[in-house]
């Protein structure tokens, strides 16, 4: 039986729902207390879950909790993280690690001095689409991958998330950093890491109106790039074109696709766990379809719409394997897959990508990362209740 580890989490906001429902799917981890920087949001979410609330530095003193699950916003992320580990506890963020790679390296620094584990989210290419499409990559279904297209195009989240503004900020928003993860973490896991990237970038409307909540009909201005156009360059040498967008009505682009010389393979979404992986092998074959909805995290978990618009009753959603897998790996002394060096790197294709973008100018990345062993499906019933 494995050791369930207790979790404090800070930032209550949109997304903490998700981690909530986690616990009844993985076996060894329990949200014990809550925090958040305004005390009656952390009030709130402690009397729907029947957990204790604290303030922030209250929870970071806690000597009962044992890891800090830190759902704060994107330009918080560094400093909460950092308080985590400086108090000797374990932390798992959401993405990105961090909004600059000066503050990520610093991190992972704080981590291996003091012994401690530090993930990130994504974990969705921990789930039954992107695991199956490494499985057939690693069975040379459709041979060395020379180049692929992967695509992000939406109409941005100001309709269905009720403060969406920091999506839209100046240093922390923008797709590369809101979307980008998944997609990045994706490719990364399946190809290995990159090693430079060049584009071009574009800025849609000027203000942008709020769709639900008290704010309902607000406007307000948006301050950065919202259309970023790039081309990745991997250690392997193949080459994705990327495109990611907030400016986009619709579209009927699969989320990515990999070329072979021996044939075509498509991943599904990357912001979902499911999904079917097809491949075609010859011009006019029809494609082959590998489900997903048997495998383990592929299986559809909501059979009802959510408070997360993303999540449709279709697709499985599993977010919080990622933490369930890291707290295995502490109590086992193994490295996990939603690493430290695994967030540094993506976090790094996207200060690049976002430069690269901006300034015309091809740019380098700097660090490396060991490509996420897979996650194997023995390896995950070990952790589902």
């Amino acid at each position: 039986m494995n050791k369930v580890y207790k979790i404090g989490l800070i930032g209550c906001g949109h997304i903490a729902e998700t981690y909530f429902r986690a616990q009844k799917y993985f076996n060894n981890i329990k949200i014990i207390k809550c925090a958040d920087i305004n005390y009656k949001v952390a009030k709130k979410c402690a009397n729907k879950y029947g957990i204790k609330y604290l303030n922030v530095n209250e929870m970071l003193n806690d000597k009962e909790v044992e890891i800090i699950l830190n759902l704060t916003i994107p330009k918080a992320h560094y400093i909460v993280a950092k308080k985590a580990l400086l108090h000797n506890k374990h932390v798992y963020s959401e993405k990105p690690m961090a909004i600059n790679l000066k503050n990520g390296k610093e991190l992972l620094k704080i981590a291996k001095k003091n012994k401690l584990y530090i993930g990130n989210a994504p974990d969705t290419f921990l789930g039954g689409g992107n695991q199956k499409s490494k499985e057939l990559l690693e069975k040379n279904e459709i041979g060395k991958i020379n180049l692929g297209n992967a695509i992000f195009a939406f109409p941005g989240i100001q309709s269905y998330h009720p403060n969406p503004e920091p999506w839209f900020a100046q240093k922390e928003g923008g797709p590369v950093i809101d979307m980008g993860p998944y997609y990045l973490t994706a490719l990364v896991n399946l190809l290995g890491p990159a090693k430079e990237v060049s584009g071009s970038v574009m800025r849609g409307v000027n203000y942008r109106t709020i769709g639900i909540g008290p704010k309902k009909g607000k406007n307000f201005k948006v301050e950065c790039p919202t259309t970023y156009l790039s081309t990745l360059v991997f250690k392997n040498n193949t080459i994705i074109r990327l495109t990611l967008s907030f400016d986009v009505i619709a579209h009927k682009r699969n989320h990515i696709e990999l070329y072979g010389n021996k044939g075509s393979l498509i991943v599904p979404d990357p912001n979902m766990f499911g999904g079917s992986v097809y491949t075609c092998k010859k011009l006019g074959n029809p494609w082959k379809k590998y489900m997903t909805e048997k495998m383990p995290l592929g299986k559809i978990n909501i059979r009802t719409k959510s408070l997360r618009a993303n999540e449709s009753p279709t697709n499985a959603n599993y977010r919080g394997a990622g933490l369930a897998e890291m707290a295995y790996c502490i109590e086992n002394k193994k490295k996990h897959r939603c690493s430290g060096e695994l967030s540094l790197h993506v976090l790094d294709i996207i200060q690049s990508t976002m430069k690269a973008c901006k300034t015309g100018k091809k740019q380098k990345i700097k660090t490396i990362c060991k490509i996420p062993k897979r996650f194997t499906e023995q390896e995950v019933r070990k952790l589902l209740n």
